[in-house]
C-alpha cells in the first residue's frame, strides 16, 4: 500500500500528491461512479461475504461497470481496504453527549463494538497498520479529549486508550469468530454444545480438574454465550477494565480542584 496514494483517497485530496489523486473522467457512463460509491460497494460486498471474498472484480459488478473501471477511482485492493475501515468507522457514536469521561470511554466502547458486529470482516483490521483517514482521526481526537479530562500525562492518555481498544477489539474479534464458526458450520453455539457436551463428559476425567468440574457441573456452560450472557460478557469486562482506569486516576489525583464531571464540562466549554 502506497502511503501517498493510501492518504489522498483517503482524505479525497491531491494535497497529499496530486499524481496519486484518483482521476475523475470527463465524460462517459463512468461518470456517474465515485470512490464513495465504489468504497459502499466493497463494504456491503465485505459484509456479506467477507474480507476474502473482495476483489476489484466483484466490486465492480454490482455497481455495472468494468473491473478496470475501478481502478480509475482506487489503485489497489489494499487501498480499498482502507478507505473501507475509515467509512466504518464513521458510524461511531458521538461523545460530545457524555457528562464524564468514563460515560464517554463507554459510549466509545459499546460504539466499537457495534462496529466489528455490524462489519465483521473489520474485526481484525482494528489493530493492523492502517492509515488514518478523517473519521478515525475524529474519533481518536473525541476519546483523547475525553482521556484529556482526566487529567493524565499524555503518554498515559494514549495508553488508556490502547487499553480499551485493546479490549473491544479481543471481544470483537471473538464475536467474530462465533459468527464464523457457526456461519461455516451451520450449527448455533447452542447445537454444538448439546451435540459436544456429553461426548466431552464421558471422555474427561473431572476428578483430575476440580476447578473446570465445579464451573461445568453449574450448568454455565449450557448458557448461550457459555454463560457469559447474551452479550459475551462484555459489559461485565469493559466495566472491569474502566473501574481499573479509575482506580488509577483517582491515585494520582488525590486532591482534584474540581470533580471529575465539572473538569470535564469545563475542557469542553474551553477547547
Amino acid at each position: 500500500m502506497d502511503p501517498a496514494r493510501t492518504l489522498a483517497l483517503l482524505w479525497r485530496s491531491r494535497d497529499t500528491d496530486p499524481a496519486a489523486a484518483p482521476a475523475r473522467p470527463a465524460r462517459g457512463p463512468r461518470q456517474q461512479l465515485t470512490v464513495d460509491r465504489v468504497v459502499r460497494a466493497a463494504i456491503e460486498l465485505a459484509d456479506a461475504e467477507g474480507l476474502d471474498a473482495l476483489s476489484m472484480r466483484k466490486v465492480a459488478e454490482p455497481l455495472g461497470v468494468s473491473t478496470m473501471s475501478i481502478y480509475t477511482y482506487v489503485p489497489g485492493r489494499a487501498e480499498l481496504v482502507n478507505c473501507m475501515l475509515d467509512e466504518v468507522l464513521g458510524e461511531s457514536p458521538s461523545l460530545e453527549g457524555a457528562a464524564h469521561w468514563r460515560e464517554a470511554l463507554e459510549t466509545y466502547a459499546r460504539g466499537s463494538r457495534d462496529i466489528a458486529r455490524r462489519h465483521p470482516w473489520a474485526a481484525p483490521l482494528f489493530s493492523s497498520r492502517m492509515l488514518m483517514g478523517p473519521h478515525e482521526t475524529a474519533v481518536w481526537d473525541a476519546v483523547l479529549g475525553a482521556v484529556a479530562t482526566t487529567g493524565l500525562p499524555e503518554r498515559d492518555m494514549l495508553t488508556v486508550v490502547h487499553l480499551v481498544n485493546g479490549y473491544v477489539r479481543g471481544a470483537a474479534q471473538q464475536s467474530a469468530d462465533a459468527e464464523g464458526d457457526e456461519r461455516r458450520s451451520g450449527l448455533s453455539y447452542e447445537e454444538w454444545y448439546e451435540q459436544s457436551g456429553p461426548l466431552l463428559e464421558r471422555l474427561i476425567p473431572f476428578s483430575h480438574y476440580p476447578h473446570l468440574t465445579r464451573v461445568w457441573l453449574s450448568g454455565v456452560f449450557e448458557e448461550p454465550g457459555a454463560g457469559l450472557g447474551a452479550d459475551g460478557g462484555f459489559e461485565f469486562g469493559l466495566q472491569r477494565v474502566l473501574d481499573g482506569i479509575e482506580q488509577y486516576v483517582d491515585q494520582r489525583e488525590p486532591q482534584p480542584s474540581r470533580n471529575r464531571k465539572d473538569r470535564y464540562q469545563h475542557t469542553l466549554a474551553t477547547d
